[in-house]
């Protein structure tokens, strides 16, 4: 699936112009955590969030400057001061914005928030914004998410578990026996470490038929 089959295409923004107490008001009443920056011609220039509004000078002064913090030059204390106090948006607001096009794959959006810890992602069609992908929207996909097909019966289930044992789960290469009984996996193998143990569970659990797994590794080596 790509960002443009998830993506919320309806989206709360809000104008460089605009004040951040009406930023505020609008993450509360539509109950979102940030908001992307439009200019007149429908462009994305920035995105405000909670997390820029944490150090605001309403909050008082051990918001703006926590104490543990490293000193700060000149440059860096204005800044803080902009941030802290500017009731306009563009100075408040997240310029390096990351965005992704509609056919990003949704695993590369995935790995976008997880790398730079954010909640959402603006998608763009060339400059326009088109749409909003967030952590909210992979989570109803995960619950949306039908198991595989697998043909029915116990040879078909060894045969899919074989072949995912394969896939990027660490286990490549290693010497894995799988019999299937009824619908009841039985593992054999000389697997040493517990992670590994847990992902050819993981594997065989997986697959659709599975009624049970059974583990028959050698016992593991001790440190």
């Amino acid at each position: 699936m790509k960002a443009k089959d998830v993506m919320t295409a309806k989206v709360i923004t809000i104008s460089p112009d605009n004040g951040v107490r009406q930023a505020a008001k609008l993450m509360l009443a539509h109950s979102v955590s940030g908001l992307p920056v439009v200019d007149d011609d429908g462009h994305l220039i920035g995105i405000i969030s909670e997390g820029d509004l944490l150090r605001r000078s309403e909050l008082g002064s051990g918001a703006m400057l926590p104490r543990d913090a490293a000193p700060q030059s000149s440059d860096e204390r204005a800044r803080s001061y902009v941030k802290s106090n500017a009731w306009r948006v563009a100075d408040v607001m997240s310029r390096d914005v990351v965005v992704v096009d509609e056919d990003t794959p949704l695993s590369r959006v995935a790995a976008l928030m997880t790398r730079h810890g954010i909640k959402r992602l603006p998608v763009t069609r060339g400059n326009a914004l088109v749409g909003i992908v967030s952590r909210a929207n992979l989570l109803g996909t995960i619950v949306a998410a039908r198991p595989d097909g697998t043909a029915s019966g116990d040879e078909a289930i060894r045969r899919s578990i074989m072949s995912r044992l394969n896939e990027d789960t660490g286990l490549e290469g290693m010497d894995i026996t799988v019999t299937v009984e009824d619908g009841t996996v039985h593992l054999w193998g000389n697997v040493d470490t517990q992670d590994c143990r847990n992902a050819a569970r993981v594997v065989a659990e997986s697959v659709r038929g599975v009624k049970g797994v059974i583990e028959h590794f050698a016992q593991l080596k001790r440190s």
